[in-house]
């Protein structure tokens, strides 16, 4: 009665922190693709309406939805745009009026995962009451989680499941009901996923759900190649836990393992990480090992508690498989931590980090219940005694189902790599006036020490031959009066000062100091957003 007791707490305290998980998770952006700079400039007041809208990312993008929201409210989508690398050039309405605009704007990244955004500006003064951005639809994004933890139950749950049954415990089949039920979660998890991927990657509501547009969508990113395959997975699960031949149900069963594990590398976080010969194989033996774990659990448990023929021989075969799947399990993980956190300080300063921290809180408790099974209750239930081990069993599968929960919260948070190439990126800026042209960059685009470079030329895009060039910095509203550093000229035609420290975040108003001969300067100012 004790151990039953000890059960239901632990399931009830591992609900809680699967809740409190997925609350932690409002506050983040919905990807790792990031807006490293707009033209014109979020918050830019200019004097004529731009031909030309650009948007520059911190990684190649596809745009889903480009829009402008006019001063009087009206809504134009932007159908005329190219995209040049990292950024996306936009041509702009010819009737853009005097008054706010908003450029309001969703991608998808090489990951599968959407983001949106919006740029506002000016033309001529802002406009009385700006137009508002839609909020947050946080049932899609409920349905988007709840959809992601019901595809790794399918995967590891089922077709691990189905890899156990037919490898482990082929004359009972214990655990077949439980596996197809599991396969079933999946299929259907799977099937709504490319309609909750286009509701996400449009950024429409869920009233739209059974548009065809919005399933175009979903499908059409990476992550609608890894339900494909996932679907495939499952239909295999299934076929081999209903095979009453026990050398094909390997085979399919095998198979379904494979294509599950193969299904998570084609999209996710891991695939837009570099090198790609190292963490897409990682992410596949991390959720191989993950599948051949967790998909024993149910089935194991079940023929130990109903005194299964081959119950014993299952357990056997298990344990002698498992220490190498763990292996497995952690060397790819711990690689996969590594690259993705980068540094010790993201596992707190980030919402990655930290559902990384609660998922190892999940796993350190998984594996010392692994510990207690193998070296103190697998004797005993070889010996034909296997209630305890069936209980650890049971609070097994409960731990795993929160470590379950806290890696589908990682579809809302970008990981410390993504985030570290965004902060990288430089901000930008082009000043154009009668007399001269600059394009300067300040790398990277955040707060600390930086470089700044400028590529300057006469008004009308001729060469500009300048004797000196100076960078001025100030920032007003912080008390910083202006600074100024002395430019070289380093042989690549730009300009470039590299002793520049901006030591705060915020608008910054930046001047160049040409001085074209002896007595002629021209100045060019402007201000540049600087990234915490």
């Amino acid at each position: 009665m004790q151990r039953v007791k000890s059960v239901t707490g632990m399931a009830r305290w591992i609900a809680a922190l699967a809740v409190l998980v997925a609350l932690a998770l409002s506050g983040e952006a919905a990807a790792h693709a990031s807006l490293t700079g707009a033209e014109p400039r979020d918050g830019a007041v200019i004097a004529a309406a731009p031909q030309v809208l650009r948007l520059d990312f911190s990684e190649p993008v596809s745009p889903l939805v480009l829009r402008m929201l006019r001063p009087d409210g009206d809504a134009v989508d932007l159908g005329d745009f190219v995209v040049r690398d990292r950024s996306v050039e936009i041509e702009a309405p010819a009737d853009l009026q005097q008054g706010t605009h908003i450029l309001t704007w969703r991608v998808v990244s090489s990951d599968g995962h959407p983001v949106g955004g919006s740029v506002v500006f000016s033309i001529g003064a802002p406009s009385a009451a700006p137009p508002v951005a839609e909020p947050v639809d946080w049932t899609m994004r409920t349905g988007v989680w709840l959809a992601k933890i019901g595809l790794y139950v399918g995967l590891f749950v089922g077709a691990g499941g189905a890899f156990a049954i037919a490898w482990f415990l082929p004359a009972s089949r214990s655990g077949a009901r439980p596996g197809l039920a599991a396969v079933g979660i999946g299929l259907v998890a799977a099937a709504v996923s490319p309609g909750l991927q286009g509701l996400d990657a449009l950024g429409a509501p869920i009233g739209r759900f059974t548009e065809p547009v919005i399933w175009e969508a979903g499908l059409a990113t990476s992550y609608g190649l890894t339900v494909k395959i996932v679907l495939g997975a499952l239909a295999a699960a299934g076929i081999a836990i209903f095979c009453r031949n026990a050398a094909l149900s390997r085979i399919v069963a095998t198979l379904a393992l494979a294509a599950g594990a193969y299904a998570l590398t084609v999209s996710g976080h891991a695939s837009a990480a570099e090198p790609q010969w190292l963490t897409r194989p990682a992410v596949a033996l991390h959720a191989a090992a993950i599948a051949l774990w967790v998909g024993a659990l149910v089935p194991l448990g079940l023929a130990l508690k109903t005194n299964a023929a081959d119950a014993t021989l299952g357990l056997k075969r298990f344990s002698t498989v498992i220490p190498f799947a763990v292996a497995g399990l952690i060397a790819a993980g711990i690689g996969l931590a590594i690259i993705q956190v980068e540094t010790p300080m993201a596992l707190i300063g980030t919402a990655y980090g930290r559902l990384l921290l609660a998922k190892l809180g999940c796993l350190a408790v998984l594996f010392a219940l692994a510990i207690v099974n193998r070296w103190r209750l697998t004797r005993p239930a070889l010996a034909g005694d296997g209630r305890a081990l069936v209980r650890s069993i049971a609070a097994e599968t409960l731990v795993v189902l929160a470590v379950l929960a806290i890696a589908a919260g990682w579809r809302f948070t970008p990981p410390p790599r993504a985030l570290a190439i965004a902060a990288a990126q430089p901000a930008s800026v082009h000043i154009h006036t009668l007399e001269a042209m600059a394009d300067l960059s300040v790398t990277p685009g955040r707060a600390g020490p930086v470089s700044v470079s400028a590529m300057i030329m006469t008004g009308d895009f001729a060469p500009l031959d300048a004797k000196e060039v100076a960078f001025v910095f100030a920032n007003p509203e912080a008390g910083i009066e202006p600074f100024r550093r002395q430019a070289a000229k380093p042989g690549d035609g730009t300009w470039r000062a590299d002793d520049v420290i901006l030591p705060l975040a915020g608008r910054w108003t930046v001047r160049l100091d040409i001085l074209v001969t002896d007595f002629d300067i021209v100045r060019l100012s402007t201000e540049i957003e600087i990234r915490p």
